[in-house]
């Protein structure tokens, strides 16, 4: 019996050719697009769940509430914490602390710690280098292949990864007992190799410096026993005892800050932060390369089944519409004695057998986009698609699909009655009725819709971003390193004049870091000699160059003098208005304070420009000099030229530091990976969006196809009785045009509640106007006339006398 339903089933699909080809085109388009989002998703989700103590692990993060009400978080807690913390928290298992510094150089010395420099191998390193304790490796699982954690109490000790190691030494094996040098300035030994962190985990630092090396380096890292001293790096983790609530050990945290912060600061407080929060927090940032919003991943997960309902709704829609030509095969069936529950098996097994191709076909298709899912989404190269969960997935979606394409055509298949399916008599009445289908359409079309205006939202968003007025030049702006211990400082203005001589260099600027970067260096700060305000400042350094090179605007005042130390100040137009004030030419002369230091004269004012994305409001801004902060040299460079004067810059900053590695990026570049996530997402809606409209098309192309052959006789007739093309086609097109206008008036509101919060994270952000949802319309009635149209004025093209005959 069931190798009859089956070959009879093969039989079916077969000798509907045009029917198997749309069910299984758009059913493999929909799975295919789910796997690829449940392949996202989950690697997202698992981050780091494989850690022992995932449960137990919390990160101690910092805020402080301002005067005007917002609240600084900083996942960063003063470097004297830690051994505070040892004392007045003997409860807690471990207390790790753990120093995260990018941008940090490793040259590779080998055996000998004294080999040259300038000549050895050189590594720029972002975000893998650590200073941490032995108790790092157990409270973090990692697997030792060669020494132990205990190394890590002294200093001049570094634990590498394989994969570091690898790199550094050519061979990991051999690596223990050599020499690198941080910075060309700290010397350590390879003391350990462990196994490199999986690629699912934030927690992926590939060198492990002993704290000890941290603290007794200060000047190169930034140790500091001040309690107001307080940077993002230095982060400390706690595990907490099976007994113990993350709730009792909070409730101490005040009374904690109350006893160390000087003037026991009320606005300042210290949080646990559960660990398995990291990675979806933007809001004290994450320690790997991205943060991901579980909205984010919620809503991918949404639009995926909203995928597979309308691949579902086309399969349900086209089989319900082909019963009437089964009607004598299901009649003849049940005449021969077979029952309700056999005819169900029987169209359940055909639908089987298309999910199932369709699920083949979706892998296949899946495996070809793998390579570029890396574009799209927060995920490395490399990830795997077939794994053990995303067996199950397709397993489980090839059950849903099954039953959800398949239970209603089934149901009303073998609902025939014997004596109206042999005389012919089944319609589409018959068939679940006219407005069912009118139903689905209707659904399916509010999705696309909604998938439609979402996409133009996402890049109507992205386009203001990058067209957005930032108040400075970021155009070919070229950025390198810039070193400050005291030979460096005595090489850049000697480079500066090499440079300009180069015709292609408009200016060059030394300064604490680029004009829009993720730098929030911030201090307290005073004003007209009063007391403190109740919010910070923050600050960037740069040389008397600095505003002509980045193109900032002066409001008010003058540019201050050229110096190495901090004499004048400049600020912008937010801090001058959160001073109380409305005319620039006022605050010049005023003075200014920065922490502890001295009274400082405002020479002048700028234009407000974006130090950070949009997504960030404006703060309040001091610009001043100080030599021993310039981090970064920016090139304005003429881009008539731009890769010429690029090489020969770099020529230029190699023979002024021999002994560093070149590293550059366009000040472009750093803006445009503010936004990557958000681009990914324009681009995910605008694949979702294709998909859908893909799907929907399908669907309408099946049904028209299907009325196109119910109603030969009809339009032969017509055609007759001098019915144009165009009248013909409008018949055809008429009541999907209705159905269409009916789904895009479900999907208005819906589609503009969501992308409405998804513009909230944006400061500078666009208003969804009317013009968004007629472009969401036009495209979705084009699109539907053009697949209603090329049936229908081929229905219409036919000649009647051979429509007449064909009945």
């Amino acid at each position: 019996m069931v190798r009859n339903y089956i070959k009879t089933a093969w039989r079916t699909l077969l000798r509907n050719k045009t029917y198997t080809a749309i069910n299984s085109s758009g059913l493999a388009a929909g799975i295919a697009a789910c796997l690829l989002i449940f392949v996202v998703v989950q690697f997202e989700l698992s981050y780091d769940t494989f850690q022992n103590n995932y449960d137990r692990i919390y990160r101690i993060v910092s805020t402080e509430k301002h005067t005007d009400g917002s609240i600084a978080r900083n996942p960063g807690i003063p470097c004297p914490a830690y051994d505070a913390l040892k004392t007045d928290f003997p409860q807690l298992e471990k207390i790790v602390p753990l120093v995260i510094s990018s941008g940090n150089q490793v040259t590779v010395l080998g055996t000998d710690a004294n080999s040259d420099v300038a000549a050895s191998k050189k590594f720029i390193e972002d975000n893998k280098i650590s200073f941490t304790v032995p108790a790092y490796f157990d409270m973090f699982s990692a697997k030792w292949i060669s020494g132990n954690a205990a190394t890590l109490k002294d200093p001049g000790n570094v634990v590498l990864t394989k994969k570091n190691a690898q790199k550094y030494f050519g061979d990991y094996k051999n690596a223990v007992g050599k020499f690198i040098k941080i910075d060309n300035s700290v010397l350590l030994k390879v003391s350990g190799i462990i196994g490199d962190a999986p690629l699912n985990s934030d927690m992926n630092m590939g060198v492990f410096i002993s704290y000890e090396s941290f603290k007794t380096n200060p000047d190169n890292f930034g140790y500091s026993t001040e309690w107001g001293n307080l940077s993002s790096n230095h982060q400390i983790f706690v595990l907490l005892p099976k007994n113990v609530s993350a709730a009792s050990i909070q409730s101490q945290l005040p009374a904690f800050v109350k006893k160390y912060y000087k003037q026991n600061d009320s606005r300042k407080a210290q949080v646990l932060q559960p660990f398995k929060d990291i990675h979806f927090d933007a809001g004290y940032g994450s320690l790997g390369d991205h943060s991901t919003d579980k909205n984010v991943l919620w809503t991918l997960a949404f639009i995926g089944v909203l995928i597979i309902v309308m691949a579902s709704i086309n399969f349900i829609n086209l089989s319900t519409a082909q019963a009437i030509g089964r009607s004598k095969e299901v009649g003849i069936r049940k005449v021969l004695g077979s029952k309700r529950s056999q005819l169900i098996a029987q169209v359940m097994g055909e639908t089987f057998l298309i999910v199932l191709f369709a699920s083949i076909l979706a892998v296949f298709i899946a495996k070809l986009a793998m390579p570029f899912l890396s574009n799209v989404a927060s995920v490395p190269e490399g990830i795997a698609l077939i794994t053990a969960q995303t067996i199950i997935f397709l397993l489980a979606v090839l059950v849903v699909v099954t039953l959800l394409s398949g239970i209603y055509p089934a149901l009303i298949v073998s609902g025939f009655k014997p004596v109206l399916a042999l005389k012919s008599r089944i319609t589409s009445a018959s068939v679940g009725g006219i407005s069912l289908r009118r139903v689905l359409v209707v659904t399916q079309f509010a999705i696309s819709q909604m998938l439609i205006i979402g996409t133009i939202v996402a890049v109507s968003q992205m386009n203001h971003v990058r067209n957005a007025d930032l108040g400075f030049n970021k155009e070919a702006l070229l950025i390198m390193p810039a070193y400050t211990d005291s030979t460096d400082l005595a090489r850049m203005e000697p480079l500066r004049q090499q440079m300009l001589q180069n015709p292609g260099v408009t200016s060059v600027s030394f300064g604490s870091d680029e004009v829009s970067s993720n730098n929030n260096w911030a201090s307290n700060f005073a004003f007209d000699h009063k007391e403190d305000e109740g919010y910070p400042v923050f600050h960037k350094f740069g040389d008397a160059e600095y505003l002509k090179t980045y193109g900032v605007q002066l409001l008010a005042g003058r540019n201050y003098a050229a110096s190495d130390t901090t004499n004048e100040i400049i600020i912008n137009e937010t801090l001058l208005h959160k001073l109380g004030f409305t005319d620039a030419q006022k605050i010049i002369g005023k003075d200014l304070r920065i922490g502890g230091g001295h009274w400082l004269p405002i020479v002048g004012v700028v234009k407000d420009f974006k130090t950070n994305s949009l997504k960030e409001e404006t703060k309040p801004l001091t610009i001043a000099a100080r030599k021993d902060f310039y981090f970064t040299i920016a090139v304005k460079i003429n881009t008539a030229n731009l890769s010429k004067t690029t090489a020969q810059i770099q020529k230029l900053w190699e023979k002024a530091y021999p002994e560093f590695a070149f590293s550059s990026h366009f000040a472009d570049e750093t803006i445009e990976s503010f936004y990557r996530q958000e681009t990914q997402l324009s681009l995910l809606y605008k694949i979702f969006a294709g998909i859908a409209i893909f799907i929907s098309c399908l669907g309408l192309y099946g049904l028209v196809s299907f009325m196109a052959s119910q109603k030969t006789k009809e339009v032969g007739i017509r055609k007759v009785l001098g019915a144009s093309v165009s009248s013909i086609v409008v018949m055809f097109s008429k009541e999907f045009t209705i159905l269409i206008s009916i789904a895009f008036i479900i999907a208005v509101p819906v589609a503009w509640y969501f992308m409405n919060g998804w513009l909230q994270d944006f400061q500078y952000r666009i208003s969804i106007g009317v013009g968004v949802f007629a472009l969401a319309i036009v495209v979705s009635l084009i699109v539907a006339w053009v697949t209603v149209g090329y049936k229908a004025v081929r229905a219409a093209l036919v000649n009647p006398v051979k429509s007449l005959r064909s009945e």
